[in-house]
């Protein structure tokens, strides 16, 4: 993610900036990828503090135009809970549009999401034709340390769930071309196996032995189309990371050049190359604080060459160019 410019004075902005730090009111232009100070701001500005702007007074962001279903006020911490759901759902959102995705000039359809609070029982998170299905409970710290440690799970953050959900939204966009499903195919499997079933196995049974040397993830191996979404959530990781190391001025020896942009690099042999060597890295500064690694995976040269096919597809965008 980009640093930005200030745009009534000196210092820098951070993506979920509402205000300068003298108090100037700010809000994100997604289209100019940059901040403006004026009006017209999102109808959910004093809401949940979405800090993108509007077309028009009184109406929704772009992001939150996408939202048809917000969790019910009365459960407890569903506003809270929400604004944190959006927030991520602004910044994957940003990173896709890097590659056109779900942009004005992007001519397929739009995610629709169901943002759900959760009551009793949890909300099944997934995506069904183009509808993507979140629980935002999830951002709860104490909900996400558990399940983590129940699901065994190295890595589990509102963002890992967007990225991965919308990529399922992503994988049904591509399948409506000519040229996607049997390339698909030939890389992750055939999706037209039993998927309640192949859940079902991989709940009862874990993964395969030797899931590390083909898989990012247990949950990959369940089926190919998690295979498909851990992927693409995985690279879209991984060139977030490297995007924000560059943004913020840090330097290393694995970056190609001044300037490089990530989003713009065709080779993605070398993105892999520099985001995993950034990754070691970080993961070692975040030892030293006593916290858990930033990236705690390990690429096999399978999931590497599925990272490349990923690649391919999203960064070609959403025109398919």
């Amino acid at each position: 993610m980009h640093v930005f410019a200030n745009p009534v004075g000196g210092g820098s902005l951070w993506f979920d900036n509402l205000a300068t730090a003298d108090g100037t009111p700010v809000a994100y232009d997604p289209q100019a990828r940059a901040f403006v100070p004026m009006p017209p701001f999102c109808a959910n500005r004093d809401v949940i503090g979405c800090n993108w702007i509007a077309p028009e007074q009184g109406a929704f962001c772009r992001s939150c135009a996408m939202t048809a279903l917000a969790p019910d006020p009365s459960i407890p911490d569903a506003i809270p809970n929400w604004a944190q759901t959006e927030a991520a759902k602004r910044w994957v959102l940003d990173n896709l549009g890097r590659w056109h995705w779900f942009r004005p000039e992007d001519p397929g359809a739009p995610p629709v999401f169901r943002l759900l609070a959760e009551g009793p029982t949890p909300v099944p998170m997934g995506h069904a034709e183009g509808v993507v299905t979140i629980s935002v409970a999830e951002v709860d710290p104490v909900l996400v340390a558990t399940r983590r440690e129940a699901l065994e799970e190295p890595y589990r953050t509102m963002m890992g769930h967007m990225r991965h959900e919308i990529a399922h939204m992503l994988w049904w966009r591509l399948s409506l071309r000519d040229d996607f499903l049997d390339a698909f195919r030939a890389m992750f499997g055939d999706e037209r196996i039993n998927y309640p079933a192949a859940l079902q196995y991989h709940y009862e049974n874990g993964p395969p032995a030797q899931w590390r040397q083909h898989y990012l993830t247990t949950y990959a191996s369940a089926h190919p189309h998690e295979d498909w979404a851990e992927t693409a959530a995985h690279l879209l990781h991984l060139t977030d990371i490297t995007d924000s190391f560059v943004a913020t001025g840090l330097s290393s020896p694995q970056i190609p050049h001044a300037g490089w942009d990530p989003y713009s690099e065709p080779d993605p042999e070398r993105l892999i190359h520099v985001a995993t060597s950034l990754t070691v890295g970080v993961n070692h500064v975040n030892r030293s604080m006593g916290l858990s690694d930033l990236y705690p995976f390990v690429l096999s040269n399978h999931a590497r060459h599925k990272l490349a096919f990923v690649h391919s597809w999203l960064r070609r965008g959403a025109q398919g160019l």
